[in-house]
């Protein structure tokens, strides 16, 4: 799989979100932004106990699946992936800036 795996998911979702499939369970999600939300808070506990209870195949699908909620709930409040990796571009430029600034002194 390649990185551009959470961009064309996140493409994904958001034609789901104009989707006429009733049966969409990504379309029932974006209906009501309560839903995503509580169900990223599930997983994220999902993954933090297959982190430290269960094995490494459990820790990846639970992983996937808050992956997955998430790009839903930022589809939800209408952020992009892209505005996520800017932010993300920034933060570690910041970092970069720190870590050249500490190794000249």
């Amino acid at each position: 799989m390649s990185n551009d795996a959470l961009d064309r998911l996140a493409a994904t979702i958001t034609a789901r979100r104009t989707a006429t499939l009733e049966d969409s369970y990504t379309k029932r999600l974006l209906d009501d932004p309560i839903k995503p939300a509580k169900k990223v808070g599930e997983e994220a506990v999902e993954v933090a106990i297959a982190a430290v209870a269960q094995d490494k195949t459990a820790l990846i699908s639970e992983t996937a699946d808050l992956l997955y909620h998430l790009l839903v709930l930022l589809e939800s409040r209408e952020v992009t992936l892209e505005e996520v990796y800017q932010e993300l571009e920034r933060r570690m430029g910041e970092a970069d800036q720190k870590q050249r600034k500490a190794a000249s002194v």
